[in-house]
């Protein structure tokens, strides 16, 4: 066929007799002259200027700017190049019904899509770079265009061509296009005024880009970036090169930060606060705040969703269309008149004509589902961006209002920390994800009613029975869904109770190997965890029967529509209906199912806004203005929080100036006319804690200035309350507190209960102020902490609290007060700072702390405290009795005016002095530092020894290169994977593989029968239309059994995993060897049982079925297609190596992302639950503006990292939804170049639009399994461990049934070590015990003393010598034997919780008179038989309900009830008080003088008794004798110690 510009068939090609314009050839040649203008003026500029300029340096964000009408340049231009397509399009097509080539017909239109895509990428690069004169160019292009385009209409109209000619409408539409670019360009140079103005105008780009912290560009880059996440290649890509971190994240932009959400969110709700101010029973509407402060982005995402929801018909009604052309048609062609005017040598095509071609229809299909998924995207990105703002606003709310709670409110227990963890951890998130899912509330019913009158089109009255299976079933999965909801919950409190034991059994394990009982206890979890599975069998069910509804409905909705209408319609199923009908019943279910969801979300999101309202309006404390500046105030003035004006947003100052700024409340300016001796005076003061009872009444106090201050009284006579008071914590009921006019602003307060941040040591001391080294160390040394310091692995940088290591009462509490002196404020209280305290640390830090360093400063110290003998030192003295003042002034005062009292607490004092020098021997700061340096000692080992590990793998790693690093990053755990799978059981793996391979297949079936079925030409007769109703329904049936047992196959194999792995990490740490548990942190080991044994229980299941699912759907749709047409694999080849890219870089940067959500959320809540735990200590310093800051920064850094996941799923989503387009285009061509039979053409396309759906959740599973299959992996790395050898060479049977009978003990050249690869800590030790004799071990810290009592019990390695007891090696014995058979009293007294009987005898093999026996013995019978079921009274976790003495004597009553001729002592003695000891020490000395007790020293002095004493250095036995004769070597090791601890 001959080929030319105008075309060759007629003589009008060329003819120009009626004017050159009037020649249409000429015409379109006419518009390729702007085309091609643009084309030689943009090209230099952009690639040799932007080119030179690029390869120089990187053009960075600062430089970008949005010129005016930028978004609305971006819309225009998408749309001209969507008209330029349209144009294209029917050229060609036009072209096509000619003899001859028309290149003129799409030629120009070609040049056209070219130059409107260089104009967009000219004008983003003029834009990043800022530089508007060049857009000069583009202005031209505009008006030439425009101009050309009005001409060729205007000459389209003279000749005929109207409306029904679907050119004259492109090119109409084009003028309307390029007028509205050209009003653009206009609007820009009246903005900016770069042209033809004297003064240009400069603008800045916003703030945001100027700060190069700033990363997350959403809001800041082009519409095209914006649509398809562009911008996060970037650090998509870079997250193969390096892990993503805090560093790489940045900041969060000004526009999304906390606080202004905060300011947007308080002033809406102040607003509907004002409006409810008159109506006293009306509480302001928190929906309304949210809707005035999140409204707009919330109307935007529902927009977006309609249009995406609008747009998801054009895929059925495509499929329809393409179908319908491709089959059997009777319609002969008929020929178009041509309209007579001189334009008759070419086509016009009508828009019927032009959507009657399959290819034009193709092309359709994959531009509508190109704009329905980047809608659907952007609704989703628009919904959670929003969600979070307001999570981070709400946040901040509840922050401000925890800062201002009134403490009767704590104190009370109308708002416990609990509820306030869970306003923050949970009612804010289920808002933030009805905020994700409420777009779908408006958008679904439009869904389903445009699906359903689609349905009705297609299929008449057949459809709606189809919806109705639908409508019908949707209810019970909306009742599975809520009984899931409830069977979580009941697993949750099993959960919880089994880590509650286990938990105990872990605290308690050292006891309970040396006792044997670990099987008992093991067995006490494993009944829990079998009632948890019970738990989670109902779980499995429900959540299989839900992924059933899911899977069967779309099937039995199908079959019911198809088989209603092949009885009850009169015409015949097509191909063309019954695809389009398949692709809109997928459509429908989806929305029918989320429906049940939404609305379970909306009505959690009810109850949260109501708990929140309740929270929001509880009482606050008052303004306590007196201490910024009023001297004295009223104490009934309570002042409401003010309103913040949203405007005041100062972006340049830091948050923390912005912070004091918005909640600073008004300030009075007047000043005292009180004298100025008294720091503060108490007027007839009566005070409260919210009951309206006064708990203090009439306080008339001064404090004086520069003195020490003490308050004294019995306990509860509101000695704390009265410091509270004068803080402006309790509520004020009459009377006023007035503060010296010169004191600071904030005073320095130490609580009674002493309250710690999640910080170092240091910044738990500095608290906020600036670091002095001199002031920081003399505080240290007054608080006698330098010791405790050097003791911890990374001195005072290491991190203490919930996070860090735990420290005893009085390290916690002297670090407490350490923090109040370091402050530099003129007052300082003190609240009973000597509570936890031993004589030795309250003298000193009395004399350094108090005495010393304070009143060197001459700061004024109010201290409540019980112990009267420093009363001495306080200059004044405030007596309290009852909630009132008893007595004030100096000691002489009260000696000379109430001698009563002066006589009493004299005779108080005499008695404190006594028990003093009982208790001088009891150093608690060494006990407290031992028990830490063991908790160091375990943790350096384990360090160290993880240290040299990851030392050797960074030697590998350097000798590797970075991709060997990044392929194991990018590499799946399919190991993990296949141990996981067949841990649950190989059959049950054949059946899962085989029955989800079946129900695909069976899937496909009914489909291909559909074709079959559909495409058959066969007539109404009864005969054939059963033939093929029958076996659809078997098909349909046997289709719906199976998606029943795949569900439920996937859900027990995961139960099976779960329980199998459960069972199998529970026995190996049981038995694991002590030095396990010293080496690895408690923490860490209740991880696997908690957190990783939640992953494997209840998320890896649906993960695994969701991600085989779709991985199936996608392979059995891409095999159909290309069984079909083989052409279709060429094309699949880019595609496939598009999406394993895709796949593979997305993996890796979500694991990061994901790992950083998690690890930002952590400190957040913490910091929340800390705030409340220290409110009064907070509001006592003022640095309220500094944790409120704080707060701010962790909310941004956790939303921003919350923000990049969901970009980085987004940027996802958008490339496999396009890959999924792609593959339908491909699909849809190939099968019409083929010419394939219409019903299979359908069938292809109809999988091909799954494809689209189910592609991107293939890869968010395999990324949600990834990171999943890493608890089974943690998992799977306890379950190497090597447990003890609890096998003996002798057989149980074959131990005497009362060994040990004796209590005979030969240690013969005995060598112990804790490991295999660790020193020995005990050398060739040689001593013999005889039968009943009592036995001391002392020697220094570290000699080698537990280590020796371990040994008795095989808890340690004995690589040389032996130990025999009554002429058996104990090493022979099996370790349950040897351990049953022997008694240990711990320095540590382990209680667990339960019964008392469970605590005695677990076993029970003892009867009742036994165990009251013991109980009487150890002096604990009278306590026992007081408590409500005597034996049978409950312990709580810990054995919290008794003292530590008490539990001590417990301990040694269940030593006694083993009625063991053997009794260990291992420092027994140590953590207890004199009275408890002295107890100790008779029932030692009478119930068990005839056994043989072997006494670990603490305190030498206990020992002295002995038959004979052995002492110990560096794991050496150096002296062996009795006491008397150690003592009298006066060189001895024994003399030193003896000496050392008097």
């Amino acid at each position: 066929m001959s080929l030319s510009f105008c075309g060759s068939n007629t003589n009008f090609s060329y003819n120009i007799d009626n004017g050159v314009l009037n020649n249409i050839c000429f015409l379109d040649a006419l518009n390729l002259v702007p085309h091609v203008f643009l084309l030689f003026i943009t090209f230099p500029i952009l690639f040799i200027g932007w080119g030179s300029q690029s390869s120089k340096v990187q053009i960075h964000h600062n430089t970008w700017l949005h010129f005016p009408g930028h978004n609305l340049r971006w819309i225009l231009t998408f749309a001209l190049l969507f008209v330029h397509v349209c144009e294209i399009a029917e050229g060609i097509v036009s072209d096509t019904k000619m003899e001859s080539r028309h290149l003129h017909l799409f030629m120009p239109a070609i040049v056209g899509f070219i130059a409107a895509t260089t104009s967009i990428i000219y004008y983003h690069n003029i834009e990043t770079s800022n530089f508007p004169k060049l857009l000069l160019a583009l202005f031209v292009y505009w008006v030439m265009t425009f101009v050309s385009k009005t001409i060729k209409l205007v000459k389209y109209w003279e000749n005929g061509i109207w409306l029904n000619q679907l050119r004259f409408c492109i090119t109409g539409t084009m003028v309307i296009l390029y007028g509205l670019l050209m009003a653009v360009e206009v609007n820009v140079i009246r903005v900016r005024k770069y042209v033809f103005c004297v003064s240009p105008q400069k603008v800045k780009p916003a703030e945001d880009l100027q700060d190069l912290g700033v990363r997350f560009l959403q809001p800041f880059v082009n519409l095209l970036s914006k649509a398809t996440y562009w911008w996060m290649n970037a650090l998509i890509i870079s997250a193969h090169r390096r892990p993503i971190d805090l560093k790489i994240i940045g900041k969060l932009p000004i526009a999304m930060r906390a606080l202004t959400n905060y300011v947007s969110l308080k002033t809406a709700y102040e607003e509907q606060r004002k409006k409810v101010a008159d109506r006293p029973h009306k509480n302001p509407s928190i929906w309304r705040a949210i809707y005035k402060a999140f409204g707009r982005p919330i109307l935007l995402s529902s927009t977006f969703r309609y249009l995406a929801d609008l747009l998801g018909f054009a895929g059925p009604l495509c499929i329809s269309g393409i179908v319908q052309r491709l089959g059997p048609t009777n319609e002969t062609k008929q020929e178009q008149e041509l309209p007579e005017t001189t334009f008759v040598s070419v086509y016009f095509l009508s828009s019927k004509e032009f959507l009657e071609n399959y290819y034009v229809l193709a092309v359709l299909l994959f531009l509508a589902l190109i704009l329905q998924r980047t809608f659907l995207q952007a609704s989703y990105y628009v919904a959670i961006e929003t969600g979070i703002n307001l999570r981070g606003a709400l946040m901040a709310m509840i922050y401000n209002k925890i800062l201002r709670l009134s403490t009767s409110n704590m104190s009370m227990g109308e708002m416990t920390l609990g509820q306030i963890n869970n306003l923050v951890a949970i009612e804010t998130n289920q808002l933030m994800w009805f905020l994700f899912l409420c777009p779908n509330l408006w958008a679904m019913p439009v869904q389903i009613i445009m699906g359903v009158i689609l349905l009705y089109k297609l299929l008449d009255v057949s459809a709606l029975v189809g919806a109705a299976v639908i409508v019908l079933l949707a209810p019970i999965q909306y009742f599975i869904a809520t009984k899931l909801a409830d069977v979580q919950k009941s697993t949750l409190d099993y959960s919880t109770e089994r880590l509650k034991k286990t938990n105990e059994i872990l605290k308690g394990i050292k006891l309970l190997k040396l006792y044997a009982w670990e099987n008992i206890f093991c067995a006490s979890v494993e009944e829990t965890r079998l009632k948890e599975l019970k738990s989670l069998k109902a779980f499995a069910l429900h959540t299989s029967l839900s992924i059933f509804m899911n899977a069967a409905i779309p099937i039995a909705a199908v079959l019911a529509t198809f088989v209603t209408h092949e009885y009850v319609s009169d015409t015949q199923l097509t191909p063309a209906n019954a695809f389009a009908s398949l692709s809109l019943f997928h459509i429908l279910v989806t929305p029918l199912f989320l429906l049940s969801t939404v609305v379970r979300f909306a009505v959690k999101a009810l109850v949260s806004v109501q708990k929140l309202n309740e929270f929001f309006i509880s009482d606050e404390i008052r303004d306590d203005g007196s201490r910024n500046g009023d001297s004295c105030i009223p104490l009934d003035a309570c002042r409401k929080h003010p309103g913040i004006n949203s405007r005041a947003i100062n972006r340049k100052h830091p948050l923390r100036y912005q912070l004091d700024r918005y909640e600073q409340t008004s300030r009075r300016q007047t000043r005292s006319t009180e004298t100025e001796e008294a720091a503060i005076k108490v007027y007839n003061g009566y005070f409260s804690w919210g009951s309206g009872l006064a708990t203090l009444s009439n306080i008339d106090i001064q404090i004086p200035t520069g003195h020490l201050t003490m308050i004294v009284g019995q306990v509860g006579c509101g000695k704390s309350s009265l410091l509270l008071a004068i803080l402006g914590e309790m509520q004020p009921l009459e009377g006023r507190v007035c503060w010296n006019s010169k004191v600071r602003h904030s005073v320095a307060y130490a609580g009674q209960k002493p309250w710690l941040l999640n910080a170092t040591v240091e910044e738990n001391i500095t608290f906020g102020s600036p670091f002095n080294k001199q002031r920081y160390k003399a505080v240290i040394d007054a608080c006698s902490l330098q010791p405790d310091i050097d003791l911890l692995p990374f001195g005072d940088q290491t991190e203490i609290g919930e996070r860090g290591i735990n420290l005893s009462g009085g390290q916690r509490q002297r670090i407490c007060v350490a923090r109040a002196l370091y402050q530099n404020t003129n007052i300082v209280f003190l609240d009973d700072p000597f509570s936890a305290l031993d004589i030795h640390l309250s003298d000193h830090l009395m004399q350094e702390g108090i005495l010393k360093f304070l009143r060197e400063d001459k700061r004024t110290v109010v201290l409540v405290t019980h112990k009267l003998q420093y009363l001495p030192h306080a200059d004044w003295i405030i007596a309290m009795k009852d909630g009132s003042v008893l007595r004030e002034g100096t000691l002489k005062d009260i000696q000379n005016n109430d001698n009563e009292l002066y006589e009493h607490w004299k005779t108080l004092m005499n008695r404190q002095d006594q028990e003093l020098e009982k208790d001088t021997d009891a150093d608690q700061a060494a006990m407290e530092r031992k028990t830490l340096r063991r908790a160091m000692y375990s943790r350096e080992a384990k360090a160290q020894i993880e240290d040299e590990e990851e030392e050797e793998e960074e030697e590998e790693d350097e000798e590797d290169n970075m991709s060997t690093v990044m392929r194991l990053r990018t590499k799946m755990p399919w190991r993990t994977c296949w141990k996981y799978l067949t841990s649950g059981g190989y059959l049950l793996l054949f059946l899962m593989v085989v029955s989800k391979l079946l129900k695909h297949s069976v899937i496909v079936a009914i489909d291909y029968w559909l074709v079959h079925w559909t495409s058959s030409n066969s007539t109404s007769d009864g005969t054939d239309r059963s033939y093929y109703v029958v076996r659809f329904s078997i098909l349909s049936a046997l289709g719906i059994v199976l998606c029943l047992v795949t569900s439920l196959s996937v859900e027990w194999l995961g139960l099976t995993a779960a329980k199998n792995l459960h069972d199998n990490l529970l026995k190996k740490i049981i038995l694991a060897p002590i030095r396990f548990f010293d080496t690895t942190p408690l923490g860490l080991i209740l991880n696997r049982f908690s957190a990783d044994t939640n992953i494997i229980d209840q998320h890896i299941p649906p993960t695994l079925e969701s991600l085989t699912r779709s991985t199936l759907l996608c392979l059995c749709a891409i095999g159909l297609i290309s069984c079909a047409t083989p052409l279709f694999l060429i094309a699949l080849v880019p595609l496939g190596v598009a999406f394993y890219f895709i796949q593979k870089y997305f993996r890796v940067a979500s694991k990061d992302l994901q790992e950083l959500d998690d690890n930002t959320q952590l400190p957040l809540l913490c910091h929340f639950s800390e705030t409340a735990e220290g409110l009064t200590t907070i509001r006592a310093f003022k640095h309220e503006a500094r944790f409120k800051q704080r707060m701010l920064e962790l909310t941004d850094t956790n939303n921003l990292a919350y923000l990049f996941l969901s970009a980085a799923n987004r940027w996802l989503e958008v490339r496999t939804d396009y890959l999924g387009a792609c593959i339908v285009l491909t699909a849809a061509v190939t099968s019409i170049i083929y010419g394939l039979n219409s019903g299979i053409v359908g069938l292809g396309l109809t999988y091909a639009l799954t494809v689209t759906n189910y592609l991107n959740w293939v890869v968010r599973n395999l990324a949600d399994l990834e990171v999943q299959i890493g608890a089974v992996k943690k998992v799977n790395g306890f379950l190497n461990i090597d447990s003890e050898s609890y096998e003996g060479t002798i057989d149980a049977q074959q131990v005497p049934e009362d060994w040990p009978s004796q209590g005979e003990i030969k240690i013969s050249d005995l060598c112990v070590r804790y490991d295999n690869n660790l020193k020995p800590v005990l050398k060739h030790v040689k001593a013999y015990i005889k039968p009943g004799q009592k036995v001391g071990i002392c020697g220094r810290t570290g000699s080698g003393k537990s280590s020796l009592s371990l040994a008795f019990f095989r808890m340690v390695d004995i690589f040389d010598g032996k130990i025999v007891i009554d002429g058996i090696d104990i090493s022979k014995l099996p370790l349950h034997t040897l351990r049953s058979r022997l008694s240990i009293i711990l320095q540590d007294p382990v209680l667990f919780s339960g019964s008392i009987r469970l605590n005695l005898d677990p076993e029970c093999k003892c009867t009742d008179d036994r165990l009251w026996e013991a109980l009487e013995i150890a002096q604990l019978k009278n306590l026992v038989k007081a408590l409500p079921g005597g034996l049978d009274a409950m312990v709580t976790e810990g054995g919290e309900n008794f003292s530590v003495g008490q539990r001590q004597l417990f301990c040694l009553a269940r030593a006694f009830v083993r009625k063991s001729s053997i009794l260990i002592m291992d420092e027994a003695t140590a953590s207890i008080d004199m009275a408890t000891e002295n107890i100790l020490q008779k029932v030692v000395m009478t119930a068990f003088a005839d056994r043989t007790v072997v006494t670990i020293a603490h305190r030498v002095s206990t020992i002295l008794d002995s038959d004979i004493v052995l002492v110990f250095s560096e794991g050496i036995l150096v002296e062996s004798d009795t006491s008397s004769n150690l003592l009298s070597i006066p060189a001895g090791l024994f003399t030193y110690l003896v000496k050392s601890h008097k």
